[in-house]
């Protein structure tokens, strides 16, 4: 049985050992972005490796063309998969503590490469720490496999293609960001304030 949405702690549990599990830690924070690295090193889920969002699931960014964290090329994410061990037949699982909102970029990846076995683990890092569950500590370097991708899901938009339709009544663009980024109140990260003219907002944290 594969898992594609969510998987609790307790099943995790039981696949520890499971060598066609593999279990990756996304924590990361936008403003201290060595912080949470550091913080795997002394304490993961066994077994886990860590996705650097930088590093590891962005591309480079270029100043006045690409976002914060434009999404990286295919060719990395099968470099950066294979490395990890993730072959067609693997089961993986991602976590971070952050309500998953790292640990979903993961995902998405994953799945839009045809990766269809890959979850996000229930409750993250937080639930698995309150359920005193053991705890592996120092990097992991997991046995490389091939990442075969399959060709990219039609899942991605340009600037251009949401500026075109703005004032269409068949989009709805969602903004995901907290209530007080969203109407500019208090901008923490981006360097103007505010949203994408049109846009809804439900924040992934509540």
């Amino acid at each position: 049985m594969s898992y594609s949405s969510l998987i609790s702690t307790e099943i995790l549990s039981g696949q520890l050992n499971n060598p066609q599990w593999v279990v990756i830690d996304c924590r990361f924070k936008l403003t201290k972005t060595e912080q949470k690295e550091q913080e795997y090193l002394e304490a993961h889920i066994p077994g886990a490796c860590y996705a650097h969002l930088d590093r590891d699931l962005s591309s480079p960014v270029k100043l006045g063309i690409t976002g914060r964290h434009p999404l990286p090329d295919v060719s990395n994410c099968v470099e950066c998969f294979s490395k990890w061990g993730i072959g067609s037949e693997t089961q993986v699982v991602a976590y971070d503590d952050a309500g998953g909102a790292i640990a979903a970029r993961l995902w998405w990846l994953l799945q839009w490469l045809g990766h269809e076995a890959s979850a996000l683990l229930d409750g993250g890092w937080q639930q698995w720490i309150e359920e005193g569950r053991d705890l592996g500590k120092g990097p992991v370097n997991r046995l490389a496999s091939t990442f075969k991708a399959a060709p990219p899901k039609n899942w991605v938009w340009n600037v251009r293609e949401v500026l075109s339709n703005l004032n269409s009544e068949d989009i709805l663009l969602l903004d995901a960001r907290n209530v007080e980024r969203f109407q500019g109140v208090r901008e923490t990260i981006d360097s103007i304030a505010g949203h994408i003219p049109g846009a809804c907002n439900e924040p992934f944290q509540v």
